[in-house]
């Protein structure tokens, strides 16, 4: 191990010590460290910092800026034991996150993906099964993409129909109520599972054919794949281009909040629940969708003129 992989291996260790899940990160930063080694290179510069930040080429600008930022946190900390060590100025590659428009699945949509995923062939039958239970929760309950096969067996409570999750994107831990239907289809593939795999090799819920966790990257890659044979997505190689996984929180919250709009409820006062419900940190997150939602923002436009017109 060169001193730049040992450095790396302290700088998460300690990172991680602090509360942060570093999974991106930690992918990313390793792939640095590697291209540092094929330049022989052994500190940090500027100039090898954005070259590697702005690969590939045909990436998001947000994507490099995303990168570069990795590196740059990492030199920070680094900068402190390596004197030698450039860190990369942070208007190097400006780029302000602009959040994509969801895509909101229509019914039509969702039964076409989750008739193909049923498809997906695997020795043992246990795929399709997995891959079909594990994206019916993120639809029937917004969680976000990781949180599904993050799920341990103890964490799904099939009695009272709730799903506790852990190790969340800001550290809260929360419990998530499910549908009856949804418990039902949870049951259904905790026996087959069962019984496919009686001896897994993980504590988790969904597993894979050899009895193994599900990965969050397996779920996103299978789903962009199943897209893109229905077409959903581009064909190009890859995950393609197109709506993505985590659209379906999206569906899930957009469908909530229209649904209270046209119950009459007070969508402002029911806010808080669906963020706490979500795990937003802030109820600005939540109240985004009034804005990203074309039919969400008429929905609210027609409340608020409602109101102005009363006497």
């Amino acid at each position: 191990m060169n001193p730049l992989e040992h450095a790396l291996k302290d700088y998460l260790r300690i990172r991680r010590s602090l509360g942060f899940l570093l999974r991106e990160p930690e992918t990313s930063l390793r792939n640095f460290v590697a291209f540092l080694r094929t330049q022989r290179a052994s500190y940090i510069t500027t100039e090898l910092a954005l070259r590697w930040a702005t690969q590939p080429t045909q990436a998001q600008p947000y994507t490099w800026a995303w990168r570069l930022s990795m590196v740059r946190r990492f030199a920070i900390w680094l900068s402190a034991f390596e004197p030698r060590t450039e860190i990369p100025p942070t208007a190097l590659l400006p780029h302000r996150y602009r959040r994509k428009p969801p895509h909101i699945y229509s019914d039509e949509e969702i039964e076409k993906l989750l008739r193909r995923t049923q498809q997906l062939p695997s020795p043992n039958g246990l795929r399709a099964s997995t891959y079909t239970t594990l994206f019916a929760p993120l639809m029937a309950t917004g969680m976000r993409v990781n949180e599904a096969p993050n799920l341990d067996r103890s964490d799904v409570d099939l009695e009272r129909g709730n799903l506790y999750i852990r190790r969340t994107k800001f550290g809260k831990s929360r419990y998530v109520p499910v549908h009856p239907s949804t418990v039902d289809a949870l049951k259904k593939y905790a026996e087959a599972r069962d019984h496919i795999v009686p001896a897994p090799l993980t504590p988790a819920f969904f597993i894979s054919d050899r009895g193994r966790r599900v990965l969050d990257a397996t779920a996103r890659y299978t789903f962009a794949k199943v897209s893109q044979q229905v077409g959903l997505r581009s064909s190009a190689k890859g995950h393609g281009r197109g709506p993505r996984l985590h659209d379906m929180r999206h569906r899930f919250a957009a469908r909530t909040l229209i649904h209270w709009y046209r119950a009459g409820l007070d969508v402002e006062r029911e806010l808080p629940k669906l963020s706490t419900y979500l795990g937003h940190v802030h109820v600005n997150d939540t109240y985004w969708y009034l804005e990203a939602v074309p039919e969400l923002l008429r929905l609210a436009t027609d409340r608020l003129m409602e109101r102005e017109v009363r006497p």
